[in-house]
């Protein structure tokens, strides 16, 4: 079966027991927690893929990866769920396809800012203004990182949509139009 698939069915299923529950905003939660642990700690993919480790220790790892608690009874039965399918090393993707679906349902578009130095608060409050009218009813779920390779100016990136109003991108397409000549 397709892997792609798969991990979209676990997390339409969770969100729909979320939905039922009133728990889907929790779910999220959880799941971005446990989106954001595997980006910063890649060894968890590697430990739930390995067949020598526990269920019961994958399924721990998972529950502080997500910052669960007991009380997150949905969590939980999802976790149990994927042991007893053996799927814990699709926790990842299933996460994913999880805060995928709940944006989508949501209308959430993730806003990544990526500027040369860090905006003082008026000049990021004026470029959030823009980009939430570009946006127009959809809520913004907005984050910002600082790369000096940029040299100055900024890139925003939500989607498939970029907009690169780098001194960076500037000199490429500069340096590309003399080289066309």
């Amino acid at each position: 079966m397709n892997e792609g698939l798969i991990p979209k069915r676990y997390a339409k299923a969770i969100y729909e027991v979320a939905a039922q529950k009133g728990v889907q905003q929790r779910i999220y939660n959880l799941m971005n927690n446990l989106a954001h642990a595997f980006e910063i700690q890649p060894d968890i993919q590697k430990a739930l893929a390995n067949p020598f480790v526990a269920p019961q220790d994958k399924k721990k790892l998972i529950l502080t990866a997500a910052q669960a608690t007991s009380d997150d009874t949905e969590f939980n039965n999802f976790l149990t769920l994927l042991q007893n399918n053996n799927r814990f090393a699709s926790a990842r993707a299933i996460a994913l396809a999880y805060l995928e679906t709940f944006r989508n349902l949501n209308n959430i578009k993730v806003v990544k800012v990526c500027t040369a130095a860090p905006l003082d608060p008026e000049e990021e409050k004026r470029l959030k203004k823009i980009i939430a009218s570009h946006l127009g009813n959809a809520t913004m779920e907005y984050s910002t990182q600082v790369n000096p390779e940029l040299i100055g100016g900024f890139t925003v990136q939500s989607g498939n949509e970029r907009l690169d109003a780098s001194v960076a991108n500037e000199l490429k397409q500069l340096r590309l139009n003399l080289i066309s000549k």
